[in-house]
């Protein structure tokens, strides 16, 4: 049995969470609504403040997407409580970021500056002018958007320089040296 599938998903007050035909499920709560189509092999249900997902057999693909199901759920859960929330750090001289109304304006070294719209139901906040926070009920789009914003300049392994995550480690690499 898949160990995470089999684990219940509590149903914390204020949060409401319904199962629609074709495993629709839609979770509401405090900070906003989330809704996904889940695998309609599945049988997910919700039973005295517990969601509960259950497989109809054994194969292969059914247990892979067993704790698939209950993970997607949980963070729909956890969504619409808590958010999730991605720091991005910049590193290098004269690398920036400003933020006008939606639009984050980046400063990293190209001849012209990069600019992000944020992307519905996600927001950007600025500590300085050098950390990022991307923060959002819908664990997946905040994952991407960071990643996104990271790629506008990836950190390079011998100064550092570039855009990482707050909890990243750039494995550096020694420069060269001159002849003797």
């Amino acid at each position: 049995m898949s160990r995470i599938g089999r684990m219940p998903i509590a149903i914390p007050a204020g949060v409401t969470v319904e199962i629609a035909e074709n495993n629709k499920v839609t979770v509401k709560g405090p900070k906003g609504t989330l809704e996904r189509v889940l695998p309609s092999e599945l049988e997910i249900k919700t039973e005295d403040g517990h969601v509960v997902v259950t497989r109809p057999n054994d194969l292969k693909r059914m247990k892979s997407l067993h704790g698939l199901t209950r993970t997607l759920i949980h963070n729909m859960v956890v969504g619409v409580t808590e958010g999730y929330e991605k720091k991005l750090e910049i590193n290098g001289v004269g690398y920036r970021a400003a933020k006008a109304g939606k639009k984050l304006t980046l400063s990293l070294g190209y001849s012209h500056p990069v600019e992000m719209e944020d992307p519905e139901g996600i927001e950007t906040v600025l500590e300085g002018q050098n950390i990022i926070i991307v923060k959002g009920i819908d664990k997946e789009k905040v994952g991407q958007f960071a990643a996104n914003i990271r790629d506008k300049r990836r950190p390079e392994p011998y100064k550092g320089k570039g855009i990482k995550y707050a909890d990243e480690t750039i494995r550096r690499k020694v420069g060269k040296t001159g002849k003797k």
